[in-house]
């Protein structure tokens, strides 16, 4: 049961702070994720972009604030106010998936069990099932033929491919992309990009934190640019040759 939200939105982020020690990493952040958006979030080493990315299903718990998804309140709340309907972490993760700078794949599993594994363990489907369901996640992401092959017989590429098509194979209303492509050697960065590009036309939710521009200026309705724990700028593809805010603008000279 959840409360009454308007049907386009899927996440709102409300007032979100995080620290780490004495370092404050998020520091108040408004964000609402609305069903089909692409939102890709990019700035500097150390804004706050993954963290923020992680806030959103809980893997970092906020000190305070709200993360509700469609309607339901799951983080600490905001101050004052009270939530008729609090939901638990790990059925927000079922509806959130989410994608590593690490593939984090199990070695001694093939392409195929390791997608199939939470299926199994998880959502407790019978095994004849989740391999049928794994193989068509795989099928999504190109690697229909790699379904016997383990993860030291596959590229980087590859492997990161395989980690998508196991958050996909979980059936999440949102996607998170956390620098996908930021450990892979540059000649393999393509092939990723483009299978998350067949995602988004797909009409999947999406919110990727990237450093590829190339890939935010073609893929990205909503763009997000951070520096220090706030969203600096929001916008549209025009962000990119229009931005507002002299922060945004000079990270943009220089990475462009």
């Amino acid at each position: 049961m959840s409360l009454d939200t308007d049907s386009s939105e899927v996440v709102r982020l409300r007032q979100i702070h995080k620290t780490f020690g004495s370092n404050h990493v998020l520091k108040g952040i408004d964000l609402v994720v609305e069903r089909g958006q692409h939102i890709v979030i990019f700035g500097p080493s150390g804004s706050g972009k993954s963290t923020l990315l992680r806030t959103m299903n809980l893997l970092e718990e906020p000190d305070s604030g709200s993360v509700r998804f469609e309607g339901t309140e799951f983080g600490p709340g905001v101050a004052g106010e009270k939530s008729k309907f609090r939901g638990k972490s790990r059925v927000l993760r079922q509806q959130i998936g989410m994608v590593f700078q690490q593939f984090n794949l199990f070695p001694h599993l093939t392409a195929l069990d390791n997608v199939a594994l939470g299926l199994r363990r998880v959502k407790k489907v019978n095994s004849d099932e989740a391999e049928l369901r794994s193989a068509q996640a795989l099928h999504r992401v190109g690697l229909l033929d790699k379904i016997g092959s383990f993860p030291a017989q596959l590229s980087g590429g590859q492997q990161q491919r395989v980690a998508i098509a196991r958050a996909l194979v979980m059936e999440p209303k949102v996607m998170l992309f956390d620098e996908p492509t930021s450990a892979l050697d540059p000649e393999l960065v393509g092939e990723v990009l483009s299978a998350m590009k067949a995602l988004a036309e797909s009409g999947m939710t999406m919110v990727v934190v990237t450093h590829e521009m190339g890939f935010a200026r073609g893929v990205g309705d909503t763009n997000i640019f951070m520096d220090h724990g706030l969203i600096v700028e929001q916008g549209g593809r025009e962000i990119f040759t229009d931005a507002r805010e002299p922060r945004t603008r000079a990270f943009i000279d220089a990475v462009l």
